[in-house]
Parts: structure tokens; C-alpha cells; sequence
């Protein structure tokens, strides 16, 4: 069983509240546009972390997070990058592979729009967007996901809300 706490689209601004939202998870997973190396580092100081970068994120970034995550965890196939789409429109460049090599989640930020959905035409596969947990942008509430995964199942998944944008 792994607990995962889930977020994007931080551009450079870290909320202490993530913290403790995600004090009992096992792995953080930044889906990109991070902002700055050290977010990076707070979160890596505290939670063992998986990253993309996004596309505002400097060669800094880039060095220490590729632009696709593709890794396998308690049963599942997960593929991570930034600008993924969302179904049925999905990014021109990711769409064959998606087709070709279904993971059993794809996630994916980008857009600040919190999204949750099987896709039923890609072997019902998962998609997961957290929404932007930063202060950049157009979304009104910053957002995250916390879940659980065991044994090939999800548990617990919970969209959480960090509060209002701070620059409205």
C-alpha cells in the first residue's frame, strides 16, 4: 500500500498546508511547472518525490526532473508528464503512445482545471489532473489529490482545496 499525494502547477509558490496534507503519505508527485529548484528540495526533504517539468520550468529544473515519468507501483502502469490534454483531446504529441502503450493512470497538469475520469475508449484508464496548488494563473482555488494505491485498486482519493488564488 503507497500513499500518494498529487500536485502541479506550483510556479514557485510552495503552501506550508501541503505539508501537512501530505504528512502521511509515502511519495509526493509533482506534475510540473514547478517554478523553482527549491521546491524541488523542500518537497524531496520531506517525502520521496517523483517530478516532471513543465513548460516554465528552466534547464535547472529540467535536470532534475524529465518531462515524462513512466514507472510501475503496486500494480499499476503510471505515466506522468505536463501537458498531457485531457480526454477525448489529448496532447498531438502523447496521443499515439497513449494508444499504443496504455498506462493505467496517466496524469498530467497544465491546465489548473482539477480533473478526475476514466477515459473508456483507452482500456478505461485513469486520468488524474491536481490542479494548480500555486498562485499563477486563471483558476479561482488552488487544488491538489491525495489517493492510495494497493494491490492494483485506488483508495481514498480525495481532491483537496488549499484555498483562494492568492492574486485575484
Amino acid at each position: 500500500m503507497t500513499r500518494i499525494g498529487l500536485l502541479s502547477d506550483t510556479h514557485s509558490y510552495l503552501d506550508e498546508a501541503i505539508f501537512d496534507y501530505f504528512k502521511d503519505c509515502d511519495e509526493i508527485w509533482h506534475a510540473g511547472d514547478v517554478g523553482t529548484v527549491e521546491i524541488l528540495e523542500k518537497l524531496e526533504k520531506f517525502k520521496p518525490l517523483r517530478a516532471v517539468y513543465g513548460n516554465i520550468d528552466a534547464k535547472e529544473i529540467q535536470w532534475k526532473a524529465p518531462e515524462h515519468q513512466r514507472f510501475e507501483i503496486e500494480g499499476f502502469r503510471i505515466w506522468m508528464t505536463h501537458i498531457g490534454g485531457a480526454p477525448p483531446n489529448y496532447n498531438p504529441q502523447v496521443r499515439p503512445e497513449l494508444k499504443n502503450n496504455t498506462p493505467d493512470i496517466f496524469i498530467c497538469g497544465h491546465s489548473h482545471i482539477l480533473r478526475v475520469m476514466r477515459d473508456p475508449k483507452l482500456q478505461n484508464m485513469l486520468y488524474l489532473n491536481p490542479g494548480a496548488a500555486g498562485n499563477e494563473g486563471f483558476h479561482k482555488i488552488r487544488t491538489m489529490l491525495r489517493f492510495t494505491l494497493d494491490d492494483g485498486k485506488i483508495h481514498q482519493l480525495e481532491a483537496i482545496e488549499l484555498g483562494k488564488r492568492g492574486r485575484l
